[in-house]
């Protein structure tokens, strides 16, 4: 049983307007899904900018249409910039911003915590299984 949540822990989601609501839940989504979080860790162990080719040979199972949607959507997020240099051929690199680290910083956190407990979620799991098993 959980019993030092603080009451006020919450408190700044009233705050937020039903668009600003729905914003975040939109990031975090975002945020938690695979390939963005994916493509985040890559740039952010790269260090600096990447190309677009290096980043589809280091993010290993995605496809270059899912990359480029993916990326797309982590730079109107402001997560991850894209840098176009004017050259022939044209030559476009990737970099995680400070506020993508930030967020990536959190979202590692998280999946510590989780990836600790799995084994706890995999008894919870065992148990509702078989809970939902006898009584059928």
């Amino acid at each position: 049983m959980v019993t030092n949540i603080d009451s006020d822990a919450f408190a700044f989601c009233e705050t937020l307007t039903d668009a600003q609501d729905a914003l975040a839940r939109e990031i975090l989504e975002r945020a938690s899904a695979k390939w963005p979080l994916r493509i985040m860790y890559v740039l952010a162990e790269t260090k600096g900018p990447l190309r677009f080719s290096r980043l589809l040979e280091r993010v290993e199972g995605i496809s270059q249409k899912v990359l480029t949607q993916a990326l797309r959507t982590l730079e109107s997020d402001g997560l991850v910039t894209r840098t176009l240099y004017p050259q022939v051929p044209p030559r476009v690199e990737y970099e995680l911003t400070p506020l993508g680290g930030e967020l990536l910083l959190q979202v590692v956190a998280l999946w510590r915590w989780i990836a600790e407990r799995v084994p706890d979620f995999e008894k919870a799991r065992a148990r509702s299984a078989g809970a939902t098993h006898i009584s059928k």
